[in-house]
């Protein structure tokens, strides 16, 4: 019997030292939605790896960059046919400033725009937008710099009053940067005929210094995007407070690299903060948890939401702070593999994540292994909590 076809197939335009968040976000978000992703960079094939970076800004005059994770591509430029994609997103970062030099690049965007189809670009992606000349008469906002070449490409442009703005005019879908992910994901779902039901959920992120980039962003705009308030704390921090991240990945040593991720901002106070008012929990994994695990209030915090059945959502090293709260005891489930003697010490039932992406949901807690695995974590999470994206 023949698979069913996905309702919904995108293609996400890929490029060397593309911004980091900008490119996964999206990408594990759709998945995690139903929707197929093909991401793919010219000159390259599928298997082939782009390097990413990491924008923020900071104390100097413009963003700083640093290496962020290596993206495998999952699909070959030179294979794919325009006509088997509803959608395409193009993230920012400096790979636009290139591809927008591409006429293979242009004449693909230039095709999607003719066909009407929804095209969702952010921060310098939209330089790839003018290259095409898709913007003339069109509403459209970008990183402010790219601001004089869409104004050029005679676009109606919209000065961004703050990093998280998106502008929809018709099929066009623009994004400033990756903090407004949540609008821009949301819109670029309602352009594919999506709907999304069961969100305003309430959902609560254990945060710490160090934790892993992809880990808590990834989960957290994704669950923004669908209509649910997310709050993130971390002991002895208060809202607006940052915590440091890590960008963890696998580049032939024996173990994980890590190098500096962004830095994430906290959007509430961790004193006070009661299981009672949320309906989940999500714990991100990173260096974060070995010392999260020592916190009594976080132990407690941990508990509350255990005992009480909400769902909660674990993975990576997250899975330490599980086990030393004592609830594992009788559940069924996976973390990273180094995390497998506190799981199977705490009297849980190990499953071995092979391949890497599996994730498991035993009654109300999914586990995964790493970051590869956000799309079925964050679905098996989603149907916890009754969210569904239907087309």
């Amino acid at each position: 019997m023949a698979m069913s076809k996905p309702q919904r197939r995108v293609l996400l335009l890929c490029g060397d030292y593309m911004e980091d968040y900008e490119v996964m976000v999206p990408f594990q978000a759709l998945l995690a939605y139903g929707v197929s992703v093909d991401a793919v960079c010219p000159g390259k094939k599928a298997g082939d790896v782009c390097r990413t970076a990491v924008h923020q800004m900071g104390a100097h005059q413009t963003y700083s960059e640093t290496r962020g994770h290596n993206f495998t591509l999952n699909a070959t430029f030179t294979e794919i046919e325009f006509s088997e994609y509803d959608g395409l997103v193009i993230p920012g970062g400096r790979a636009p400033e290139y591809l927008a030099m591409d006429q293979a690049v242009v004449d693909l965007v230039s095709k999607f725009s003719h066909a009407g189809k929804p095209i969702a670009s952010i921060c310098h992606g939209q330089l790839i937008l003018a290259a095409a000349d898709v913007v003339k008469g069109r509403k459209c906002t970008a990183f402010p710099p790219v601001g004089p070449v869409l104004i050029a490409a005679g676009a109606h442009w919209v000065e961004p009053e703050s990093m998280s703005l998106c502008i929809t005019d018709g099929n066009l879908v623009t994004g400033v940067a990756y903090t407004g992910h949540p609008e821009f994901l949301q819109s670029f779902v309602k352009a594919l005929g999506g709907s999304i039901t069961g969100s305003e959920k309430r959902i609560l992120f254990l945060c710490g210094d160090y934790m892993e980039d992809y880990e808590v962003t990834v989960p957290f705009q994704s669950l923004q995007a669908l209509g649910c308030h997310v709050d993130a704390v971390c002991p002895k921090k208060k809202i607006g407070d940052t915590c440091p991240t890590a960008v963890h990945d696998f580049e032939g040593d024996q173990t994980y690299s890590e190098k500096p991720g962004h830095d994430f901002t906290l959007t509430a106070d961790f004193e006070g903060v009661d299981a009672s008012s949320y309906d989940a929990l999500v714990i991100p994994g990173g260096r974060a948890p070995e010392y999260l695990a020592l916190d009594g209030k976080v132990i407690a915090l941990v508990k509350d939401f255990m005992e009480a059945q909400k769902p909660v959502a674990s993975i990576c090293h997250g899975q330490q702070i599980l086990s030393a709260a004592g609830v594992l005891k009788g559940k069924k489930c996976t973390a990273y593999p180094a995390v497998k003697l506190n799981v199977v010490l705490s009297g849980a039932t190990w499953l071995e994540p092979d391949p890497i992406d599996r994730c498991f949901t035993d009654g109300n807690l999914v586990t995964g292994a790493a970051w590869p695995g956000h799309p079925e974590f964050i679905s098996q999470l989603m149907a916890l909590l009754c969210i569904k994206v239907t087309f």
